[in-house]
């Protein structure tokens, strides 16, 4: 078994910035795989003096075969 982790960030401006993590899962043994593909968005914002990182990361495989999810979203607040 393989997982390959791309990821990539492109900011935008004032906080706010493209990303995309994905995990490519390659299962040799059992001939599964799945590789997603995402195109996230994220913002950081100051509140006080606290710090925060919000994006949502929807992700959609392109390529499965197995029990691997299809759609999937990744979410932080």
């Amino acid at each position: 078994m393989a997982a390959l982790q791309p990821f990539y960030f492109r900011q935008l401006g004032k906080g706010t910035y493209l990303k995309g993590i994905l995990i490519w899962v390659l299962d040799f043994k059992k001939v599964g795989y799945s590789i997603p593909l995402a195109l996230g968005i994220g913002k950081v914002v100051k509140l006080g003096s606290m710090v925060f990182n919000l994006y949502v990361d929807p992700q959609y495989s392109i390529y499965v075969k197995g029990v691997q999810p299809v759609f999937q979203v990744v979410y932080w607040y």
